[in-house]
């Protein structure tokens, strides 16, 4: 039996838009001039991702991402955002029983998070952070906190099954979004279909109830490429070009020129040079 508290909260949006058919909008932001840039763009949910880490912190894995780090880039975004609805991530090695995971989720939402994410197939998480009056995301498939080999999941039956039987599990427990990443098209649809809460593909198929992507990648900052991502920019390109040729105005004296600064009026420049002896 699926347990719900009844009480309708910011994500009971995502819920009728599920019904009706209409795709959600999701992508991820650390900062507050990109959230900003998304909000107006249109987003529907900005997700604050774990993925901070390798895109914009320098670190090695998602591991490294600590809660700090979290709260820290979940405040950037929603004051670029102070409307849109923001999802932020429990980092690894922070939601490892009920009461960390309820003093994690409350650091994450004193920074200005709608609704926390976590990964892996944990129900009784969900439960604990339902009765405490939070938004849940879930997150099945690739799990870059516990799976140090990135890859395709759920490529065999039996896998398959078991992440199905997972989902349905986090559902009936209430979860409000289930993230599915890099998963079958098959598998993803099955989900879409069973599950009472949105589901957000990312390598999934459009059978998803919405998409996310790491505006890093979609943008073009990254250079790798990855096949569950499509570019619709080159940003990366435009402001390495950018940087270059300020790099060489500099260095020729072509800037700054004239027009970038500002002179002391007569009197007080006669005034300063009296009075410095110049």
């Amino acid at each position: 039996m699926t347990v719900f508290s009844g009480v309708t909260t910011r994500a009971s949006r995502f819920l009728e838009m599920k019904r009706r058919g209409e795709k959600i909008v999701v992508v991820t932001a650390y900062d507050a001039p990109t959230a900003r840039i998304e909000a107006r763009a249109g987003v529907d949910i900005i997700m604050v991702g774990d993925s901070v880490g390798v895109n914009v912190l320098g670190y090695a894995h998602e591991r490294e991402v600590t809660l700090a780090d979290m709260a820290h880039h979940i405040a950037a975004a929603r004051r670029g955002a102070p409307d849109i609805y923001l999802i932020g991530d429990l980092p690894f090695a922070t939601y490892e029983n009920r009461p960390q995971a309820l003093a994690s989720a409350r650091v994450l939402r004193d920074a200005g998070a709608d609704c926390v994410k976590f990964e892996g197939a944990r129900p009784e998480l969900v439960a604990a952070l339902k009765d405490a009056g939070f938004d849940v995301c879930c997150h099945l498939g690739l799990e870059s906190q516990h799976q140090l080999q990135k890859g395709r999941r759920g490529k065999t039956a039996q896998a398959a099954r078991e992440l199905l039987h997972d989902a349905m599990a986090l559902d009936a427990a209430g979860q409000d979004f289930i993230v599915l990443e890099l998963i079958p098209v098959e598998l993803a649809e099955r989900i879409a279909q069973a599950s009472r809460a949105p589901t957000i593909g990312i390598g999934a198929g459009a059978g998803a109830d919405g998409q996310v992507l790491v505006v890093h990648d979609l943008a073009g900052v990254t250079e790798r490429e990855f096949k569950h991502n499509r570019r619709y920019g080159a940003v990366g390109e435009t402001l390495r070009a950018a940087v270059a040729a300020y790099a060489e105005d500099v260095r020729a004296g072509r800037f700054p020129a004239a027009e970038h600064g500002f002179h002391m009026a007569p009197e007080e420049r006669a005034a300063f040079e009296r009075e410095s002896g110049a």
